[in-house]
C-alpha cells in the first residue's frame, strides 16, 4: 500500500521538525504536565542519538507562566497573555534544559517573530543560527516570541511556526504532536474515522477537519492540515499524531501506522522550476502589503510563459506599500493569481500604470526598472 511505503521511507530521514502543542503539554486543567513533557523529551532524545537532527517547536510558555502566576484559566487580553509568556518562557527552557541534560543532549533557545522571518537579512540570520545549532549537535527549541509578537499571539498558532520552521532549515519531516490520533475524516451517518494516508490537502479535506484549539491553546485541525500542505509542498513529508501516546516518535520512524501522513509533494515547483530559498522566502514568509489587478495579458505572461510583470498590464493599484513590499497580484476577476516583491512603491505604480517600459524610462531614466514584480522575485501558486 502507498502509505505503507512512505511509511517506510521515514527511517531514512535525517533532519526532522517536532512541533509540540499546548494540550500535548498541559494537563486539562492548565498546568504544565511533567511526566508527558519527559516522556517526549525521552522520544527526542532517542532520535536524536540515533544521529538525527532535531529541531523542536514547542508551545507552553504561557501555560508555564499562567502557573507561576497561580492564574486558572487564559485570560483574554493582550497584555496578561504577554506577561504571562515573559514568565512562563524561562521556565518552560528551564524544564526542557533539566529533562534534556539528563539524556546528555544539549539544547538552545530560539525566539522567532514573523518579522524576523520576513526580513531578509534576519531570516537567513535565523537559519543560519539553527543550522550552526544542529551542526554542532545541539537541539534547537524555536518558539514565537509572544512577548513582542502582537499578531501570533490574537490570532496565530505554532503550527504555521512549525511549518515554516521546517522549510527554514529544510527538514525531511515536520511531526505535528497534539492530543488526537490523526486528522478523522466523517462519513454520510456522521461516523468518523482516522485518515492515515492523506495525498494532499483540499477544500473538501478542510470541511472535515475539527476542533479550534482549547482554552490553552490556539491551533486546531484546520490549522494543523493548512500548514502541512505547506510544508508539504516545500518537500517535507507530514505527520499528525497523538503526542500523549508513549513512544509515538519511535513507533512512527520505525514504519509503524501512527496518526495520518501526508507525502511530500514530487514537485515542489512554479512556471520556473523548483522553488529556491528565495522563492520560499516570497511565497511563504510575507504578509502582503497591497494588491494590484492585471490584464489578460499580462495575467497570461505570467501564468503560461514565466514571465515577469510589466507596468504595461497593470489596471488597478491597491494599499499603501514601499519598494520591494510583498503585493498580491489579482486577475480580472479577482482571482489571486501571484504574488511578488514590488520594485515600484504604490505612489508610483499609480503614475506608472498601463506605461510601456520605454515610456517608464524617459520619465525616471535609464536605470529605472524595467519591471514590477521580476520573475526571480514573483511566485505563483500551484
Amino acid at each position: 500500500m502507498t502509505h505503507l511505503t512512505e511509511r517506510k521511507k521515514l527511517a531514512a530521514i535525517r533532519r526532522v521538525v517536532v512541533k509540540i502543542g499546548s494540550r500535548a503539554l498541559v494537563q486539562s486543567n492548565g498546568r504544565p504536565d511533567a511526566r508527558r513533557m519527559a516522556a517526549l523529551v525521552d522520544g527526542i532524545a532517542a532520535l536524536h542519538r540515533e544521529g538525527r537532527e532535531v529541531v523542536v517547536v514547542s508551545s507552553g510558555a504561557i501555560a508555564c507562566g499562567l502557573q507561576a502566576l497561580g492564574m486558572k484559566k487564559k485570560p483574554d487580553d493582550l497584555p496578561t497573555l504577554q506577561m504571562a509568556a515573559a514568565v512562563g518562557q524561562s521556565r518552560l527552557m528551564a524544564a526542557y534544559d533539566r529533562l534534556f541534560a539528563r539524556k546528555k543532549c544539549r539544547i538552545g533557545q530560539v525566539l522567532l517573530t514573523h518579522d524576523d522571518l520576513e526580513h531578509r537579512r534576519r531570516h537567513l540570520n535565523a537559519r543560519n543560527t539553527i543550522l550552526k545549532l544542529l551542526e554542532c549537535g545541539v537541539i534547537p527549541i524555536v518558539n514565537e516570541n509572544d512577548v513582542v509578537s502582537v499578531d501570533e499571539i490574537k490570532f496565530g498558532d505554532n503550527d504555521a511556526l512549525a511549518s515554516r520552521t521546517a522549510m527554514l532549515v529544510e527538514a525531511g519531516l515536520l511531526v505535528l504532536l497534539t492530543t488526537v490520533n490523526g486528522f478523522r475524516a466523517t462519513d454520510a451517518k456522521g461516523r468518523s474515522r482516522k485518515v492515515d494516508f492523506l495525498p494532499g490537502v483540499t477544500s473538501e479535506t478542510l470541511s472535515h477537519a475539527k476542533g479550534k484549539g482549547s482554552a490553552f491553546s490556539t491551533g486546531g485541525m484546520a490549522s494543523k492540515l493548512t500548514s502541512a500542505a505547506e510544508a508539504a509542498r516545500m518537500g517535507a513529508t507530514v505527520v499528525i499524531a497523538n503526542g500523549r501516546q508513549d513512544g509515538i516518535l519511535q513507533k512512527m520512524m520505525a514504519g509503524a501506522n501512527v496518526g495520518t501522513l501526508i507525502p511530500a509533494a514530487n514537485a515542489a515547483a512554479d512556471a520556473n522550476g523548483t522553488l529556491n530559498h528565495r522563492r520560499r522566502w516570497v511565497a511563504f514568509f510575507h504578509h502582503a502589503q497591497g494588491q494590484i489587478t492585471v490584464d489578460d495579458g499580462a495575467r497570461d505572461a505570467l501564468l503560461k510563459r514565466g514571465k515577469s510583470l510589466l507596468p504595461v498590464g497593470i489596471r488597478e493599484v491597491s494599499g499603501d506599500f514601499a519598494s520591494s513590499d510583498l503585493i498580491e497580484i489579482l486577475d480580472l476577476e479577482g482571482n489571486h493569481i501571484a504574488q511578488g516583491l514590488s520594485e515600484y512603491s504604490s505612489a508610483e505604480l499609480r503614475l506608472l500604470k498601463g506605461l510601456q517600459t520605454g515610456k517608464i524610462r524617459e520619465l525616471l531614466g535609464s536605470e529605472a526598472p524595467g519591471e514590477v514584480v521580476h520573475r526571480d522575485n514573483l511566485v505563483v501558486p500551484t
